[in-house]
């Protein structure tokens, strides 16, 4: 079965929920076949986040050997990195990994990363807007929210849970509304998605168990470090999850 999917196809694709345990899943089928991991989760591509955002890099050990992982610890805690820069990124590390006749397993759980190279988003950096940004600061949450609509309807809540991500999003949509050609000539990839399936409550006792681990193993000293490193209280939040919870009681 592994070798029909080295042959018939340019890329597997393993994900699934928090969890659920695709990581091992990814790295087993990676050390069988001699492949290399992608990473595919928004926030583990930065350094120093390392409980906060799972990373659990002691997976990538299987049978006392090390599976090389790619995309991850490749950013800056504070920077905002998106999906152009994650397809950018996968373009480079998939045709280094081709060239050396290895083959790629992605893992991971954020779906617009993964939508991006699977679909093949056709995309263009959007440059800052400073004087739409200057007249979109004026406005209030509920403003910019009505605002977004006018260009899409809001199936994304992370769109409009900070004002600072309103402004982005009006920014994109305002930009894609007056330019329609691409910059990206993202390739065509014959992808077989994977998904991995746990039952609720298995689930929530395992994220139970790794959130004590991570806690007991200095994931509020490791967001406190952050903090003390001048990374604001809004850009952990920024982040979500245990940074959203655990930064602003730091400060309090």
């Amino acid at each position: 079965m592994l070798l029909k999917i080295k042959t018939e196809y340019d890329l597997l694709v393993i994900t699934g929920s928090t969890a659920s345990g695709k990581t091992s899943l990814a790295v087993a089928v990676a050390d069988s076949i001699g492949g290399e991991i992608i990473s595919a989760d928004s926030r583990q591509v930065y350094r120093g986040m390392d409980l906060g955002t799972g990373k659990d890099l002691e997976d990538y050990c299987i049978n006392g050997r090390n599976v090389t992982y790619h995309l991850i610890d490749i950013a800056d805690p504070g920077y905002k990195y998106n999906v152009f820069e994650y397809q950018r990124d996968f373009t480079k590390v998939y045709e280094d990994i081709k060239s050396r006749k290895i083959f790629p397993v992605v893992c991971g759980g954020s779906g617009m990363y993964i939508d991006s190279i699977v679909r093949g988003y056709k995309m263009f950096e959007v440059p800052p807007d400073t004087s739409l940004r200057a007249k979109l600061e004026k406005k209030s949450m509920e403003e910019l929210s009505e605002i977004l609509k006018t260009y899409k309807k809001l199936h994304n809540v992370t769109d409009i849970d900070t004002k600072k991500r309103l402004i982005r999003a009006i920014e994109i949509e305002h930009f894609n509304s007056f330019r329609k050609e691409k910059q990206t000539d993202f390739p065509e990839l014959k992808s077989l998605i994977v998904g991995v399936m746990v039952d609720r409550e298995v689930r929530r006792k395992r994220i139970t168990t790794r959130l004590r681990q991570r806690l007991d193993n200095g994931m509020v000293d490791e967001i406190k470090e952050l903090l003390d490193k001048g990374i604001s209280k809004e850009s952990l939040i920024y982040y979500g999850l245990e940074y959203k919870f655990i930064a602003p009681s730091l400060l309090q």
